[in-house]
């Protein structure tokens, strides 16, 4: 029975990623970079997103908060195993489309999130949310085609929270403890289960708080030890470069005998893994930028929109360098890994270097789980209210269980479904209400 829904639902991703959600994503990004160039602000946006705004709504989330809840809900496997993923299915070459995806990625995700704060929505107790649902009611089509294009995106969200967001970190995490310690996935699950329950059940303060005292210095200990990896491996750096040049279009293998499939492979999973982790397109930063308490949208699509930039361009980036060249130094060192255990492969030549990766990649998943559950939480508040939340975080918490005892390929294929999904109401309203967005 799995392997049958395993079946379906990749020949479905097949039709979709390879053809309608691909060309769409490539123009929405290349229209809103050409038309906004929100990029070549990049700099100020990094310097925005570290200070403080003197002018605020009144409530809700600090500009970095909401960045760090961002970066919590999209920093985690995607960075890890995804990258891993593309680079044995796509071949080297995936790893140029990724990159262009976060480039040009920046462009949607400050769009998305300007409309998120043009169309945010004040609460009695002075906090904010907004998102593309609120977009989608109030600025498409007020009325009851608004209201029903809303709803089907929370329902979408929520769908994503429970399979990208949840199914897909538990099962990296009892992976990661199963390969590394031989643990139970039923105890890792639980564990899991429980150390999320402790943070989202404080609320938004208590997400945020842990978001922004996580997230930061793990990614610079993760970078870090890429950067030390890249190091050792620094005369391969230059031929790591051509190879994932040569071959995106091409799919050309590396060293350890993990092959590519030509340009339609390499740019499909390139794609859908740099949309995975970064979301650009998808809408689910603009969530979280519109909890945050800034007084221009702009400012705090500025800021929403580095998440792209630390998250494809750097981290994803640094992973995938990291695993082509410890491939081309090392030939044959991948022979006995998964797809998604690439990464595991190249962390093997640092000193403990397994084992930081498997407390980093838990940690990273974690982050996970939690920012995500707060993207999902706002979609359940908004199609059901508040009432409906406790139940959601019920359900939530039983998903992260189960997600850590189902089968990975089956995970990964459910969400680059949900993924697909979801873009499009987003980029309709993107499309239908661009000229409400002002350039930075």
């Amino acid at each position: 029975m799995a392997a049958w829904l395993i079946s379906c639902l990749e020949h479905i991703n097949g039709l979709l990623w390879n053809g309608p959600v691909l060309l769409l994503l490539s123009a929405t990004h290349l229209f809103f970079t050409f038309r906004l160039h929100p990029q070549c602000r990049l700099f100020h946006a990094l310097r925005l997103s570290v200070t403080p705004e003197k002018k605020k709504t009144g409530g809700g989330l600090s500009g970095f908060a909401a960045l760090a809840t961002t970066l919590a809900a999209t920093l985690g496997t995607g960075n890890i195993v995804g990258v891993s993923t593309a680079v044995a299915l796509g071949g080297p070459g995936a790893l140029f489309w990724c990159f262009l995806t976060g480039l040009f990625g920046m462009a949607t995700a400050y769009a998305e999130c300007y409309l998120s704060g043009l169309y945010k929505r004040k609460l009695p107790d002075g906090s904010c949310v907004g998102g593309p649902m609120y977009v989608l009611e109030q600025g498409v089509r007020p009325g009851k085609l608004g209201m029903t294009l809303g709803k089907f995106y929370a329902i979408c969200v929520i769908c994503a929270a429970i399979g990208a967001g949840c199914t897909t970190q538990a099962s990296a995490i009892a992976d990661a403890a199963l390969s590394t310690w031989h643990l139970s996935p039923h105890l890792t699950g639980m564990a899991a289960a429980v150390l999320t329950a402790m943070v989202i059940l404080g609320g938004i303060k208590s997400i945020g708080r842990f978001c922004t005292r996580l997230v930061p210095p793990l990614s610079f200990l993760y970078m870090g030890a890429c950067l030390l990896l890249l190091w050792q491996n620094r005369g391969f750096l230059l031929p790591s470069l051509a190879a994932i040049l040569s071959s995106a279009f091409t799919g050309k293998a590396v060293g350890g005998g993990f092959v590519g499939g030509g340009f339609l492979l390499a740019a499909r999973f390139g794609i859908a893994r740099g949309l995975f982790t970064n979301e650009a397109g998808i809408g689910t930063a603009a969530i979280a930028a519109g909890a945050a308490d800034s007084s221009r949208p702009e400012r705090q699509a500025l800021i929403s929109m580095t998440a792209v930039f630390w998250d494809t361009i750097v981290m994803c980036t640094l992973t995938g360098l990291t695993i082509v060249s410890s491939m081309l130094a090392h030939p044959g060192s991948a022979a006995g890994y998964s797809d998604g255990g690439l990464t595991h492969a190249a962390f093997a030549f640092l000193p403990q270097g397994g084992t930081f990766l498997t407390l980093s990649l838990m940690a990273f998943a974690l982050a996970t789980l939690v920012g995500w559950c707060y993207l999902g939480e706002k979609g359940v508040a908004y199609l059901f209210g508040e009432t409906g939340v406790h139940s959601y975080h019920l359900v939530y918490i039983v998903m992260i269980y189960i997600g850590a005892i189902l089968p990975m390929r089956l995970i990964w294929s459910f969400t680059d479904l949900v993924n697909a999904i979801m873009v499009f109401p987003n980029i309709l309203a993107l499309f239908l209400l661009f000229r409400s967005i002002k350039r930075p």
